[in-house]
């Protein structure tokens, strides 16, 4: 074990309680001077799924991912590295829709890494901070170190990621829960759209009114209605 990998451990076990994803998400933030934290576990290459999210903020900024099919969360998935923003107010041509979602919750920079163990790739962690600025290298290799740790606890709690069959990465969002399917298709037949035209007028309908997508979706559901 390096000499991050047995700091990290150690930070995480500090209080004697039990190690969970949660307590290790707030421990990593913590530890590397993060407003906030959120994972995002990915199932089968498609399903998301909210691991942790170490307060509202990061709620809203991995739902906000989710959403938009853009994001730190979804690049450094897919490219199996870690992605990061020192300035999230220049960052608009990168993500236009996350950068505002951002701006919302007054974030100012993000690192974001991949959850993986050996060829496994269970998802994503964001950190995000409140001003400007990058993680230094040393930074960064406990960054490193903490995503390994959380991808062994995100595994613990979620064993179902391990036998999930995998499908192709596309790019953007890696699917939606049910009900978010399941109200595209209240919509679609209501106002005779197709399926993915009926999620994307959800999609934008959300993330105009700041609302969470399965918000939105339990609410077409209850009311058959977006308003």
């Amino acid at each position: 074990m390096n000499d991050d990998h047995a700091a990290a451990w150690r930070r995480i076990g500090a209080d004697g309680g039990d190690i969970t994803l949660a307590t290790a998400s707030r421990a990593c933030a913590a530890d590397l001077q993060a407003d906030c934290l959120g994972v995002t576990l990915v199932i089968a290459g498609e399903l998301r799924l909210m691991g942790h999210a170490t307060d509202e903020r990061a709620r809203r900024l991995e739902d906000a991912q989710l959403t938009t099919g853009e994001g730190p969360c979804t690049d450094a998935y897919v490219r199996r590295a870690l992605v990061e923003e020192a300035d999230l107010h220049q960052a608009y041509a990168r993500w236009p829709a996350f950068t505002q979602a951002a701006a919302g919750q007054q974030m100012r920079s993000v690192t974001a890494l991949p959850l993986t163990t050996g060829h496994l790739r269970l998802g994503a962690m964001d950190l995000y901070r409140t001003t400007p600025g990058l993680l230094d290298d040393r930074h960064k290799r406990l960054a490193r170190a903490y995503a390994r740790i959380l991808a062994l606890l995100a595994l613990d709690e979620h064993p179902h990621l391990l036998t999930a069959e995998h499908r192709r990465t596309l790019p953007g969002p890696q699917g939606y829960p049910p009900s978010v399917h399941m109200a595209a298709g209240v919509l679609a037949e209501i106002y005779q759209l197709a399926p993915d035209d009926a999620l994307a007028r959800m999609r934008a309908h959300a993330f105009h009114h700041d609302q969470p997508l399965h918000q939105t979706a339990d609410h077409v559901l209850t009311h058959r209605s977006l308003d």
